[in-house]
């Protein structure tokens, strides 16, 4: 599980906004990003341009898989292991009483 993260959501939100903003003031998007991230006090511009990324993947601007994606995957694969162990456990239990039905019985 992902460490929770130190900064607001809203000053990630803001960050994002303001890379998108000044994007064509700088020569290059790490310059941009190394300027907001200084501005607004994030330590690693490398931070800030995960953020970004992240976003455009959100809104479908760049490819790839998706936070609310990302999060059914994520549920579906345990629901799978539990799936899994709870078939384990039938087959264990089918075993044990087609043994039991197997073995002969003295009735008295």
């Amino acid at each position: 599980m992902a460490r929770p993260s130190s900064y607001p959501s809203e000053l990630r939100k803001r960050a994002v906004r303001m890379v998108a903003e000044v994007r064509g003031d700088y020569p290059n998007e790490s310059a941009a990003l190394r300027a907001v991230a200084q501005k607004l006090g994030i330590g690693s511009a490398e931070t800030l341009r995960n953020w970004v990324k992240r976003e455009e993947i959100d809104s479908g601007q760049r490819p790839g898989t998706t936070t609310e994606e990302s999060t059914q995957i994520k549920a579906m694969k345990k629901e799978i292991a539990e799936l899994k162990r709870a078939n384990d456990i039938l087959k264990a239990a089918a075993s044990f009483f087609a043994a039991e039905l197997d073995r002969p019985h003295t009735r008295s």
